[in-house]
C-alpha cells in the first residue's frame, strides 16, 4: 500500500496518524493475549496453570488507552485524558490554550 504522503493536508495527515496509532496499539494488544494463551496452553498440557509456574497471577490487558492529548512542542509527551493531569497540560490551558488545541 503506498500513500502519498505530500498530497494530505494536515487534518487529512492527522486522522492517519490517530489511525496508525489504533492499529499499533490493537496489534500489539493481540500479539500479547496470542502469547499468553499459546503459553498458559503449554502451562496446561504439563499440569499446571501458566500464574503457577511464573509465581505471579498473569494479568490480561483490558483495552490499552490512546493518547488524547500531546504537547504542543514535544509530540512525545502524550496524555490520556485519564488520570492525573500532567504539569505540560495544566500550563497550557492556564497559558490560555484549549484543551482542543492539544488534542491529538
Amino acid at each position: 500500500m503506498n500513500i502519498d504522503l505530500e498530497k494530505m493536508d494536515l487534518t487529512e495527515l492527522k486522522s492517519l496518524q490517530k489511525q496508525v496509532e489504533k492499529a499499533i496499539v490493537g496489534f500489539e494488544a493481540r500479539q500479547r493475549k496470542a502469547a499468553i494463551d499459546a503459553a498458559e496452553a503449554v502451562a496446561a498440557q504439563h499440569g499446571f496453570s501458566l500464574a503457577e509456574l511464573v509465581g505471579q497471577k498473569i494479568k490480561k490487558p483490558s483495552s490499552i488507552a490512546v493518547a488524547k492529548y500531546k504537547h504542543p512542542e514535544n509530540p512525545s509527551l502524550t496524555w490520556t485524558g485519564k488520570g492525573r493531569r500532567p504539569a505540560w497540560f495544566i500550563e497550557a490551558t492556564e497559558a490560555g490554550k484549549n484543551p482542543e488545541d492539544l488534542e491529538v
